[in-house]
């Protein structure tokens, strides 16, 4: 890889894991347009742990008082809003960890689709305006409960079979209309993001081990340092931009990006 296509691709990865814009469908344009090779499996554990990492020191505190109460929750303290918290982010987990372990081969067949990630982009994106639009947005992040910690969870299922969805995207989506304000929406989404991005790294590191793919140390510096810088910088402006702007500008922006890729890849196959 060059040291061209480590940048873009880090910054890519970085910037479109947390907005809800569809990662699959950034990360295709690439291969599509300028014809480069797949990354592999190093490269992709590199770019999975700086995002990791990023969003894990954004929210330091909330992550270290979560961790706290949901241990002290087991003692004499009991449960708190906490504790809870972290019982929901568990619960949101699961279905996203069962389906990534077993239908894994079956996701990843339909992960490089052009022309699914083109529909779900356009289409999930409209459901991202109506939920904006429509949701009563009257609950902050601690009133949640485990109906609603699960179907937030099961909406990143959709996300992994339906590549070009979003997971950030469909899980905010969800939360919007479960009556979530923005800000608490994106939180746990993000909050959601750090045992399913943990788990898709361990996987990563497992592939890598038991293969046999030659390791690039200077690409898995740079390309780590690149999607952290980017994915930390995204995540402090999106939770800006949406107090002030609502998903209208990201419902936008998915609509021209599909657009643009049935355009483009129309345009190729005739």
């Amino acid at each position: 890889m060059s040291i061209i296509e480590i940048i873009v691709l880090a910054l890519v990865q970085g910037l479109t894991e947390f907005l809800p814009i569809s990662s699959s469908a950034h990360l295709i344009l690439p291969s599509q347009i300028l014809g480069w090779q797949d990354q592999g499996t190093a490269f992709d554990v590199a770019v999975h742990v700086g995002t990791l990492v990023a969003v894990i020191i954004y929210f330091r505190k909330e992550v270290a008082d979560i961790l706290g109460a949901w241990f002290k929750s087991f003692g004499e303290q009991g449960k708190t809003d906490d504790s809870k918290l972290g019982w929901w982010i568990i619960l949101a987990t699961i279905p996203a960890l069962v389906i990534g372990y077993f239908f894994k081969d079956f996701v990843e067949s339909y992960s490089r689709n052009a022309w699914i990630i083109a529909t779900t982009t356009i289409v999930f994106g409209l459901l991202l305006w109506y939920a904006d639009a429509k949701g009563k947005q009257m609950k902050s992040i601690y009133q949640l409960n485990w109906v609603s910690a699960l179907l937030i969870g099961l909406s990143q299922v959709v996300a992994m079979v339906f590549p070009g969805t979003s997971r950030s995207g469909i899980t905010m989506t969800v939360g919007l209309l479960l009556g979530l304000n923005k800000q608490s929406a994106a939180r746990f989404s993000f909050l959601m993001s750090i045992p399913v991005i943990a788990a898709a790294g361990s996987y990563y590191i497992y592939k890598l081990s038991t293969g046999e793919e030659l390791i690039d140390w200077n690409a898995i510096v740079l390309g780590s340092v690149m999607s952290f810088i980017s994915a930390y910088i995204c995540i402090y402006f999106f939770l800006k931009v949406i107090e002030r702007m609502g998903m209208l500008p990201f419902v936008i922006y998915r609509l021209i990006l599909g657009v643009g890729l049935f355009g483009f890849l129309y345009f190729s196959a005739v």
